[in-house]
């Protein structure tokens, strides 16, 4: 029996800026020192980046003054308590445009067979959380089984796809939706720092969700899942990380990913290979989180 998904939908928050202008923003209200501004400037042009998506009116403002970020430079920034107000009011719309894009592409699809539903998110959490709520929302049965991914990271909605898998091949009627949401920008901080600057530069807002069935559907077009393979690059589990601090989700993102990345994913993908569930390759999907990663997989 095989997993599918069949339909998708993606959704991006109302506000949507130029890169270039979301620098002329930092620098007017970060008390950055002018090589701190070079240094800023020049991570934003190389990010390979041009528009930011997010759901805080403050990212297309232009010389006037912000509404959620202090304009004060010498002022404190959000507390995580703030951020996370900000979070609960835009997920679930954001969550709704995406599984709304999803149903559409799916002719006669009926939202009340949905049998399980999995959430995945890093940038907030609350309860009763999304997972609850997208179920009133969509006026789904009570029954539906609910499963939350909270704090994984970039790899969070492939867990996410594992679990609907698995459920899927325990149940050839399942139909389960994943619904991913990333409110990055949120969590933008003060201080002049290379892991701060670089996760600005490369993260912002927005939401996906599938639709993942067990047993062959009516609709003609879909993406069969037919493995997964996990691993680990244990010498990098400091380059990476995400924490909750008091003035919202902290980042660290060292300049050496892209290395760890570039010599590791060789011999992830030989492995991926050895397990003959895959032949001969013809497209791949990288989440990038950059340029460099891009870069760093192609040469590998």
């Amino acid at each position: 029996m095989q997993t599918a998904i069949t339909a998708l939908g993606v959704a991006t928050p109302p506000y949507t800026q130029l890169q270039t202008k979301v620098i002329d923003m930092m620098v007017r209200h970060l008390p950055l020192t002018k090589p701190e501004q070079r240094l800023l400037k020049t991570i934003y042009r190389n990010a390979g980046i041009s528009y930011r998506y997010s759901v805080l009116e403050d990212f297309i403002k232009s010389g006037q003054p912000l509404d959620f970020f202090p304009n004060d430079p010498a002022l404190p920034y959000p507390n995580t308590q703030q951020r996370m107000v900000v979070y609960k009011e835009n997920a679930l719309k954001l969550a709704l445009s995406a599984i709304d894009q999803c149903f559409n592409s799916y002719e006669d699809f009926d939202r009340k067979n949905i049998t399980h539903l999995i959430t995945v998110s890093c940038t907030g959490m609350y309860a009763p959380g999304l997972d609850i709520e997208i179920v009133h929302a969509l006026a789904l049965p009570t029954t539906t089984q609910r499963i939350a991914i909270n704090f994984m990271g970039c790899y969070g909605t492939f867990n996410g796809l594992k679990a609907a898998q698995a459920i899927c091949q325990a149940d050839k009627t399942a139909k389960v939706l994943v619904v991913s949401v990333e409110l990055c920008t949120i969590h933008f901080q003060k201080e002049a720092t290379i892991d701060n600057f670089i996760s600005s530069a490369i993260f912002s807002d927005g939401a996906g969700a599938l639709l993942i069935e067990g047993e062959q559907s009516s609709y003609p077009r879909a993406f069969v899942l037919t493995d997964f393979y996990c691993d680990l690059l244990p010498e990098g589990k400091q380059e990476m990380t995400w924490d909750i601090g008091n003035f919202g989700f902290d980042i660290k993102l060292s300049s050496y990913v892209p290395d760890l990345i570039g010599n590791g994913i060789a011999t992830f993908y030989q492995r991926l290979l050895s397990r003959k569930t895959l032949s001969n390759v013809d497209y791949y999907a990288i989440h990038p989180g950059g340029k460099k990663i891009l870069e760093a997989c192609e040469t590998a």
